[in-house]
């Protein structure tokens, strides 16, 4: 578990680095960083696949492209869903926009939340159900403030629910499936580079660039790498608790690059924040039982055993 703890730590500290890794993308709009994002994560990608053993993944999925086209039309799709968000991820902090960006990741598991209520059944517990309240009074607030929530936000939570909930219902929610992503949006990515001034120009300009877009690929592929690792080796519930640090990594991140909360978007930010407090809650109480319960089994079975060494 401790392994788990520490590579979920890694991604969420990675994706936070990100956040100000784009500052050193000097002369490149966030097209061009999304494109050369794009062409630089795949071969780190596939090279740490090999490493886990994971490309059969790559494989599996070609094969039911073949024998299925129509599943390659959901993977276009699926493709689009986390391109626009992986551009998102990086157009936020360039253009003064990382704290709404990372609201959106904030609300994006009571979405979730509220999207397994809804589409598969799953009972809310009073904790959830109090936390879908505070979120829903934050929102409103920002709704009754602008007359709407801001887009980035929106899409980050309903784009990335939507996301999740494809891979999960096509089968692909694994590093075969985001391989496929980027390797359809591929062409987009390439003209993207080319794009405006043409990057290869900034590249040419500036030798070091190079570097900065390969260390831009390393990045990515051990967040991604390492946010995947993590659940493989924890309990879900710890999971999901530990992946409230990338939100706030990124809110502190927008902060630290200048950008402000006004007096009237605490009104916003407070209610969402405490609902996410009230998950955390609700989660650690659940590892404490589940610990709980572990060592009165444990407990048990000891007694059990010496009884039966005694005879009794």
């Amino acid at each position: 578990m401790f392994k788990g703890i520490i590579l979920s730590v890694i991604a969420s500290v990675t994706f936070g680095v990100l956040y100000f890794y784009t500052k050193l993308l000097t002369g490149l709009d966030s097209e061009q960083t999304f494109g050369w994002r794009m062409v630089a994560t795949l071969p780190f990608l596939t090279l740490l696949m090999w490493l886990l053993g994971d490309l059969n993944h790559i494989k599996t999925i070609y094969q039911r492209i073949i024998a299925q086209p129509a599943f390659f039309l959901l993977l276009i799709l699926s493709s689009i869903l986390t391109s626009v968000q992986l551009w998102l991820f990086l157009w936020g902090p360039m253009n003064g926009r990382g704290l709404q960006v990372s609201l959106g990741y904030f609300l994006l598991p009571l979405v979730l939340v509220l999207s397994g209520s809804l589409l598969y059944g799953e009972k809310l517990s009073k904790f959830q159900i109090a936390a879908v309240v505070l979120a829903v009074i934050g929102v409103s607030h920002e709704i009754f403030r602008l007359g709407s929530i801001a887009w980035e936000t929106a899409l980050v939570a309903f784009g990335y629910s939507a996301y999740f909930l494809l891979r999960k219902k096509i089968g692909t929610d694994n590093l075969g499936g985001f391989w496929w992503d980027i390797v359809i949006i591929l062409p987009i990515a390439l003209y993207f580079i080319q794009s405006g001034k043409g990057s290869l120009v900034v590249l040419q300009q500036q030798p070091l660039m190079l570097l900065v877009v390969l260390g831009l690929g390393v990045l990515s592929a051990i967040g991604l790498g390492s946010y995947i690792l993590a659940s493989r080796f924890l309990p879900m519930i710890l999971f999901g608790l530990l992946s409230y640090l990338e939100p706030i990594l990124l809110a502190l991140a927008s902060l630290a690059l200048g950008e402000k909360i006004t007096s009237e978007e605490w009104y916003t930010y407070i209610p969402i924040w405490c609902a996410v407090l009230l998950l955390v809650i609700e989660g650690s109480w659940h590892l404490y039982q589940q610990r709980k319960n572990k060592v009165a089994f444990e407990r048990n079975i000891e007694v059990y055993q010496k009884r039966l060494k005694n005879g009794e």
